[in-house]
């Protein structure tokens, strides 16, 4: 692939918002855990790479078990993915996958009644993000060298 332009050079300003939402998601109440394990699963339906190997990073680093990781793409039949979980990948997907038609009542009350407003409020605005930084990736793919991060180097302080 031919070399691109260097997005975080070239658009710091952009990026500081991106940023910023970041920052702001890393203090809102959807804990931690859950908001990698919805980065992950976004990160493998976009198919990027460099947000593959991040979160799967940050996740073992968190304790999150192999076994959760590998079979994340079929979470449905997974017994051991909670109820909270389970509303979120089903609300995150649905965001993801949007396709021209807006997300189902059915997974918006599932979301609703596991994370209340507010918190519903910042798991789409998680979903945005990760959605966001993927496109991001993919589109200007030399940015990230896939395989170099190293656990928590992205972390908000």
């Amino acid at each position: 692939m031919k070399q691109r332009l260097n997005v975080v050079e070239k658009g710091m300003p952009a990026m500081k918002a991106m940023y910023a939402m970041g920052a702001y998601l890393s203090r809102s109440s959807v804990e931690r855990a859950l908001l990698e394990l919805i980065y992950y699963r976004v990160s493998q339906i976009n198919g990027c790479a460099y947000c593959l190997d991040m979160h799967t990073k940050d996740l073992r680093d968190g304790g999150e078990s192999e076994q959760r990781l590998y079979v994340l793409p079929a979470w449905r039949e997974a017994p051991f993915y909670s109820d909270r979980e389970r509303a979120a990948l089903a609300w995150a997907e649905a965001l993801t996958k949007l396709e021209g038609r807006a997300v189902s009542d059915e997974i918006y009350e599932a979301a609703l009644e596991e994370f209340g407003e507010e918190e519903l409020i910042d798991l789409t605005l998680a979903v945005i993000a990760i959605n966001g930084y993927n496109r991001v990736n993919l589109a200007f793919p030399n940015r990230a060298v896939v395989g170099t991060y190293k656990p928590g180097v992205h972390a908000v302080q």
